[in-house]
């Protein structure tokens, strides 16, 4: 692999100044750089990748034994390495009905039994056969959980809006009392039902929530809570204490990592709101990346060419953060959740074998929808000194066809950022703008100097027909595994995340000297702060 990222780096240097656009002197730069997935294209014409670069990538994915690698993940093979642990997510959402075993055992029962066992619930929840302690339906749902037991099915959940047909879904995940005091304030408590999401059933602030949402039921509807509990826990006995009858006790196995939980049982509150038919169209939409992923030829196979523009974007070029914009109100939650995605697995500094890494890992991923983001931070992503890539996604319908309109302005502004952040404006064009303003000499120039623009900044797009159930669990699909391509390439784990522990392990030894205990053994700033604090 040396030699290839040798070349890489040669290919940049030998590229100079090169703007993007003279690479569409091309006739065919839009069809050579762009593929296609059932109906989902991805468009990375707008980068500065010729075609010896991307055959150098292609090399690079080929040397760093991608294709070996993701057949022993979707075969079962243990290649969370540190957990010693299967990486089967993919498992949750697959048609397939031959063996999958894990540890000599076939895990495909399971999965069909748990989501049967989901699915008889959510019904039970959406047509009123399961009701509150008063007969009542459901109205409201709360999920209680944090990182991957949150950020997927909050997201899920408001990307789907168009298809909810059931109760209404709202979720709790940080510590802070204000997070759960404001969602509960205008619930009723003897018409909602609460979610606890936790796998271990003991996550701090997962259980500190569920306390006070507990206490919130108990003042409403009295002894009788058990009827508006649920849990997606493995800790049975714990549940069972909490009062969680068995049939309401949602469990998953240790080879789906948090952050890739929310095809399974994390996936409740989706269901709950969307039902069945729209829960398994989402399943389905993740099993045809899975396809596409395994099948697909490298040059046209859309999470290996996205994973490898990262790793031109985030090694070659230097660029160490990326912008996820959606030009897709729904997908508000997307970046957020791509944070946790990305960010926990492949923010790394050792390699697999545990040896430091020769290069680069990880990326800063940060994003809002657009055109709000237009309006925030568009201007250090068009003049800053640092060079942000973006990444687009918008739809060719949205769901309300009276608003066309507003639609058609979304996509306007979503293909002329793309462009603007691509072209640029000259120091010519600016002067003759300056002057047409009415601005002349050192004023003119002056003027034109900030309505000059450098362009020459890569972008991706993500375009697809309409934001339906199959085409998000495509596009959520796609980037789980455009993630665990650059971490093949970097050589690292992307399935663990130790860098979670250091922190919650301290905030153990912390509580009590916030509540008064003397802190002793702490540096000083952090005696300082306890002390300012506990004031």
């Amino acid at each position: 692999m040396t030699t290839v990222w040798r070349k890489l780096e040669e290919n940049l240097a030998a590229a100079g100044d090169r703007k993007i656009i003279s690479l569409f002197d091309a006739p065919d730069r839009f069809e050579d750089f762009s593929a296609e997935a059932d109906g989902l294209l991805l468009d990375y014409s707008k980068t500065n990748l010729d075609a010896a670069a991307l055959t150098l990538l292609l090399e690079l994915a080929e040397t760093a034994g991608i294709a070996e690698k993701r057949e022993a993940m979707f075969r079962g093979d243990k290649i969370n390495t540190t957990e010693d642990r299967a990486v089967l997510h993919t498992a949750l959402r697959a048609t397939e009905s031959q063996p999958l075993e894990v540890d000599g055992k076939d895990v495909r029962p399971e999965i069909a039994e748990t989501l049967g066992k989901m699915e008889r619930f959510a019904n039970g929840v959406r047509c009123g056969e399961i009701v509150a302690a008063g007969g009542a339906r459901f109205t409201d749902v709360v999920n209680i959980g944090i990182g991957g037991s949150d950020l997927g099915p909050a997201m899920a959940t408001l990307a789907l809006a168009p298809y909810h047909d059931g109760p209404r879904c709202h979720f709790v995940s940080n510590v802070d009392g204000a997070h759960v005091r404001d969602t509960l304030r205008d619930l009723d408590p003897h018409t909602t039902l609460i979610i606890v999401a936790s796998k271990t059933f003991t996550t701090i602030e997962t259980m500190t929530n569920a306390r006070t949402a507990l206490d919130w039921l108990e003042a409403g509807v009295g002894p009788k809570v058990r009827e508006h509990l649920a849990a997606v826990s493995t800790a049975r006995e714990l549940t069972a204490e909490m009062g969680i009858v068995p049939d309401r006790v949602f469990g998953f196995a240790d080879w789906v990592g948090g952050r890739y939980s929310l095809w399974g049982p994390v996936g409740l509150p989706i269901l709950l709101a969307v039902g069945p038919d729209n829960f398994r169209a989402f399943l389905a939409g993740g099993n045809a990346m899975d396809g596409h992923f395994q099948t697909a030829p490298l040059d046209r196979n859309l999470p290996i060419l996205m994973g490898l523009v990262g790793v031109w974007h985030r090694n070659i070029c230097g660029y160490p953060t990326r912008a996820v914009l959606p030009y897709d109100q729904r997908l508000l939650r997307l970046p957020a959740y791509l944070q946790q995605l990305d960010m926990e697995s492949n923010g790394k500094s050792v390699s697999a074998d545990g040896k430091p890494l020769a290069r680069k890992s990880g990326t800063v991923v940060w994003g809002e929808p657009g055109t709000n983001g237009q309006h925030a931070f568009f201007q250090l992503l068009h003049q800053g000194t640092d060079v942000i890539p973006t990444e687009f996604l918008i739809a060719g319908e949205s769901h309300e066809p009276d608003l066309k309109v507003h639609h058609d302005l979304l996509k306007a502004n979503c293909l002329a950022q793309s462009e603007a952040l691509m072209l640029g404006r000259s120091i010519e064009q600016a002067m003759e703008i300056a002057g047409n303003l009415g601005f002349e000499g050192e004023q003119q120039r002056i003027q034109a100097e900030h309505r000059t623009f450098p362009g020459n900044r890569p972008s991706m797009t993500l375009a697809y027909p309409k934001l339906t159930p199959f085409t998000f669990g495509q596009i959520i699909a796609l980037y789980e595994h455009r993630v665990f391509v650059e971490g093949v390439i970097w050589g690292i784990n992307s399935f663990d995340q130790w860098g979670v522990e250091l922190g919650k392990e301290l905030s153990n030894t912390l509580l009590p000297m916030v509540q008064g205990a003397n802190p002793t053994g702490k540096d000083g700033s952090t005696a300082g702060l306890l002390r300012k604090l506990s004031s």
